[in-house]
Formats: C-alpha cells, structure tokens, sequence
C-alpha cells in the first residue's frame, strides 16, 4: 500500500497535487483542482513540468 503525499504544486492553479511514495520520474500526475496534467521531472527534489500535449496521428 504506498502512502500518498504532498510534494508538488500545481503550476497553473497552486493547488496540492498529489504524489506517492512510488512515483517515478517520466511519470503522469494530474492536479485535482484544474485537471492539468504534469510530468515527474524529478523525484529528489520533486519536481514537475507541464506534460507534452500528444497530438492525434489520424493515419497521417
């Protein structure tokens, strides 16, 4: 069972985002407040960036 904690600030809206014991860098969280998401950029010291926008391929 990993324990969640607060250890990121959500860059658009200053809300707590949540972070858990076993997140890893290259990982996907989103704030609970504005529903952006974010990339782990850093576990030691926690850091995030906003997350690439993925574009649809369309079969192009």
């Amino acid at each position: 069972m990993s324990q969640t904690l607060v250890a990121a600030e959500c860059l658009e809206c200053d809300a707590e985002v949540p972070w858990e014991n076993d997140t890893r860098v290259g990982e996907i969280l989103e704030c609970p407040d504005c529903r952006v998401e974010f990339e782990v950029e850093s576990v030691e010291p926690p850091k995030i960036v906003l997350a690439p926008e993925v574009e649809e391929d369309w079969g192009e």
